[in-house]
């Protein structure tokens, strides 16, 4: 029996039926985030949880058949042609398909930096998130980064769009400094348009003076 798992609000993940149970493939899921991969086998999927704790699911489809998961490491398994829902954890996922789950590609990462008002000086709190930015790009030999720079409401629209450059581009120079190719790294500026925190025009909020960077 021929079967499949579709991610929610994703296109459909393939489950071959030509696979025995010990060759274990991997199938992407797609999404708004960047959901990790299922573990399909011939006879089970097992869905596995975000980076962030954040919500997943995953229906997986064997004939007229469909079982939804939505808890981390919740699984279904074919059973003489009939699907049921298990449920494993992470310590049973680890030493089954500790091999597999190496192979797959680093998890995105996100950061953010704050800056001081009028200017790209860092705010004092950035110090320890940029550490932990270059700590993780250490450990990721072709890293890929999009830098965005945002700023409060002080200020023209114009203006305010050039200072958000300004400062992507004040952090994208200390990741080239740490070692980060430049080609690898994308650099946009998003001025007052996507504020943290709503205000009203010409409000100093602090928390929208910031850069946001992903690493993958």
């Amino acid at each position: 029996m021929s079967a499949h798992a579709s991610a929610l609000n994703g296109r459909p993940v393939a489950w071959p039926a030509a696979l025995s149970t010990a060759m274990v493939t991997l199938a992407l899921l797609a999404g708004c985030a960047t959901p990790p991969a299922p573990i399909v086998t011939r006879d089970r999927v097992i869905l596995l949880p975000q980076a962030d704790d954040s919500p997943s699911a995953v229906e997986v489809i064997a004939g007229g058949q469909r079982l939804l998961l939505d808890r981390p490491f919740a699984s279904a398994e074919l059973r003489n042609g009939s699907l049921a829902a298990t449920q494993s954890d992470a310590e049973t996922v680890r030493k089954t398909y500790g091999t597999l789950l190496a192979q797959q590609p680093a998890r995105p990462r996100s950061f953010m930096v704050q800056f001081e008002a009028n200017g790209s000086r860092l705010a004092p709190s950035a110090a320890p998130v940029i550490t932990a930015m270059r700590d993780a790009l250490a450990a990721l030999p072709a890293a890929e980064v999009v830098i965005t720079g945002h700023t409060d409401r002080v200020g023209s629209i114009e203006a305010n769009d050039r200072l958000s450059l300004v400062r992507a581009e004040t952090v994208r120079e200390i990741l080239v400094a740490a070692g980060l190719a430049r080609a690898g790294i994308t650099v946009v500026g998003r001025g007052e348009r996507e504020p943290v925190v709503p205000t009203a025009d010409e409000v100093a909020e602090a928390r929208n003076r910031r850069v946001e960077i992903k690493i993958r």
